[in-house]
């Protein structure tokens, strides 16, 4: 409210704002917001942030030069074009916190996080806000929308468990935060480095049973259709009947089980 030119924000947004921008007040940062339209918002974030923060504003209307003159550094052009973020990103350096505020597009949304989330810094971040895009129409082929990009990405964050598939893991993000309209990209390469391994202290062990399984019948099921087919193993062709005959198993159980779970989908 106290920015000399107009801003357009949401009112949701202030509370996501404070949660994730709050630990960086004060410090010396580099912030760079996708899109200013009206010039309001930089004055809001210089405001927020404090007079150590380098505020960098990324628009595609030419007339937002006029900002340098309050000494906002200014990059014009289209946030689609991989060249043009490389060319930011060469002038800038890296990047603590970037906030995409942009066309809201999908392939400004996509290409913008593909371009800049490996020039974060440590303990930085990556916003693109206004994400309900994804579920209106004008944005894009919905069936590629920003959304289902980002749930790629956790599928792909998920993978670093050792278990899975490591290699073609996601390791330019640690982790990634939604909220209502805003989806956030955590940066921490050495976090995104450790190998997930089982870890225990020295404790004393009760030997304690494992009821993990207790309340799981198909696993129950399975495990003793695997003990009864574990002999046939080494006859030829036959990994692929026993493969078969576990899935018809546990058919039943399993289409019982996503009855009950379907109203959480």
């Amino acid at each position: 409210m106290n920015s000399p030119y107009k801003s357009s924000k949401h009112s949701t947004y202030f509370d996501v704002y404070d949660k994730l921008f709050s630990p960086y007040i004060g410090k010396d940062i580099t912030f760079v917001e996708i899109g200013v339209l009206g010039g309001g918002s930089l004055f809001m974030w210089r405001e927020f942030f404090g007079p150590q923060a380098r505020i960098i504003g990324v628009e595609l209307n030419p007339d937002a030069k006029r900002w340098e003159q309050e000494g906002f550094e200014i990059f014009i052009g289209s946030q689609s074009d991989p060249d043009f973020l490389e060319k930011i990103v060469r002038e800038v350096g890296d990047i603590d916190i970037v906030l995409d505020d942009g066309g809201h597009t999908y392939e400004q949304q996509i290409i913008t996080t593909e371009c800049l989330l490996p020039h974060i810094k440590d303990g930085g971040m990556l916003v693109v806000e206004d994400t309900h895009t994804s579920y209106m129409e004008g944005f894009g082929l919905r069936n590629r929308s920003f959304i289902k990009y980002a749930m790629n990405m956790v599928d792909r964050i998920n993978h670093r468990f050792a278990r899975l598939t490591p290699n073609a893991a996601e390791k330019r993000a640690w982790g990634i935060s939604f909220f209502e309209s805003f989806v956030v990209f955590d940066v921490n390469r050495k976090a995104t480095s450790v190998v997930s391994a089982p870890t225990e202290n020295n404790g004393e062990d009760l030997h304690a049973k494992d009821f993990r399984h207790a309340d799981n019948q198909t696993y129950e099921t399975l495990l003793k259709t695997s003990k009864g087919l574990s002999a046939l193993k080494a006859v030829p062709g036959m990994r692929a009947v026993a493969k078969l005959v576990r899935a018809t198993v546990s058919l039943p159980s399993n289409m019982k089980r996503a009855r009950k779970l379907k109203e959480y989908f």
